[in-house]
């Protein structure tokens, strides 16, 4: 772990005049972004940052949340609103896999700006013994428009197909009873490129998802993964899905069709029992939809089941998410065997793709998703900068590989629009 949780930060949290763009105050080339339905907040600079990678002792978002709580022990908060993501916040982007190259990171900002029920507030975060005046609250013009060159990566569509196959012979040898199967694109940006374009064309066409981007990986996730506020809990389970149509006819023929296809409501089962069980023994009162509910996006129908319960011990939200990830909408069932077949069949890391993505407060209480539709960005090489982007599936029993392919570029859909 990197980082040094025995830090003391000093938090100021100010109301401010109304803004309408909060991207036009994040950092152009490294992007802190959390927004839906045009409220959220946005962060640049660094105040401090704590990583976990696979070396670690326990699973990497038990140390986070461990780290977490230490630094917010120790911080000063000068919180005039006290509203959820006022005062000290983290941005959090983990790992699908525990054995993944990347690190599992919470980046605390410099300076954060917010938007919550018509109010608009800024908040500075610096070391304690800094003496340096708060960060300007100033919004930084946009660059200049750009576009991403993708194609196949390690698994073009034949493989992918094949990868699909390998699949359904672990369900049919009892390995897993569903397995959730990715495919990547490769490609590049200009190098100094104005990232926030991205989560900018996001929030644009995609109003209803979670648009973010954290150290690195940008994206408009359609799935929550946790919700914790003030002692309540709420999750949104997705899983299931068919393409839009392209009338109103075909599209109610789409819905409807979902609605009743055996093969997705039984996928679908599978991700909303993982939820349950993991919440749990958290919870009190924890109750989940009787029957799922299909979710309209621009591209896709989803089956959709949201889940709540009230927290029976104090957990955080890193807490809850240490419990819950991986979930079956995103691995497959059992957990644990359905990982290892991702591992086997898989040619590539995932590294943040399919995990947890959101922020922390220093309450506990937090926003998580789960890091879909989105792109992850390294570092440039010369005069471009390397992207990689993922899209999977839900295999199970009568799975399809064809079907399954379409899947994926449906999904691919909103993030290489954006990227182009």
């Amino acid at each position: 772990m990197t980082g040094s949780v025995s830090a003391r930060l000093r938090v100021r949290t100010r109301e401010i005049p109304p803004i309408d763009d909060l991207a036009e105050y994040a950092d152009p080339r490294t992007p802190l972004v959390w927004l839906r339905r045009g409220e959220g907040m946005v962060g640049r600079g660094c105040a401090l940052r704590i990583d976990v990678d696979h070396t670690a002792a326990e699973p990497r978002a038990s140390a986070l949340a461990r780290a977490w709580a230490e630094l917010c022990a120790e911080a000063e908060v000068d919180d005039e609103l006290s509203l959820t993501g006022t005062g000290l916040v983290g941005f959090g982007a983990l790992t699908f896999d525990e054995r993944s190259a990347a690190a599992s990171s919470i980046v605390v900002p410099a300076l954060i700006v917010g938007r919550r029920d018509g109010r608009c507030w800024a908040t500075s975060i610096r070391l304690h013994d800094d003496e340096d005046e708060d960060a300007a609250v100033e919004p930084i013009p946009y660059g200049p428009y750009w576009s991403a060159t993708v194609g196949p990566g390690a698994l073009d569509p034949d493989g992918y197909q094949a990868a699909v196959r390998a699949g359904l012979e672990a369900i049919d040898a009892g390995e897993v009873g569903k397995v959730v199967l990715a495919r990547d694109l490769v490609g590049t940006v200009p190098e100094g490129s104005d990232l926030r374009r991205l989560p900018h064309e996001l929030v644009t066409g995609y109003p209803d998802t979670w648009v973010f981007a954290v150290d690195g990986i940008i994206g408009a996730s359609p799935e929550t993964l946790v919700t914790a506020r003030r002692g309540r809990v709420t999750a949104r389970v997705l899983a299931g899905t068919f393409a839009r149509g392209a009338d109103a006819d075909e599209d109610a023929a789409a819905r409807a069709g979902l609605a009743a296809s055996a093969k997705n409501l039984d996928e679908h089962a599978y991700a909303v029992q993982s939820v349950v069980d993991a919440l749990a023994p958290l919870t009190t009162t924890l109750a989940a939809d009787e029957h799922p509910f299909t979710l309209e996006l621009p591209n896709v129908w989803h089956l959709a089941t949201d889940v709540a319960g009230t927290l029976s011990d104090g957990s955080s939200s890193l807490d809850l998410v240490a419990a819950l990830h991986p979930t079956a909408a995103v691995a497959g069932t059992p957990t644990g065997a359905a990982i290892e077949v991702i591992r086997r069949i898989e040619p590539f890391d995932r590294r943040r793709y399919a995990g947890p993505v959101g922020w922390i407060d220093q309450r506990g209480d937090g926003e998580w998703a789960i890091a879909l539709r989105c792109a992850q960005f390294d570092a440039p090489v010369g005069e471009v900068m390397p992207v990689v982007a993922h899209a999977g599936a839900g295999i199970v029993a009568g799975s399809d590989p064809e079907s399954e392919l379409l899947e994926t570029r449906v999904k691919f859909r909103p993030i290489v629009d954006a990227l182009a």
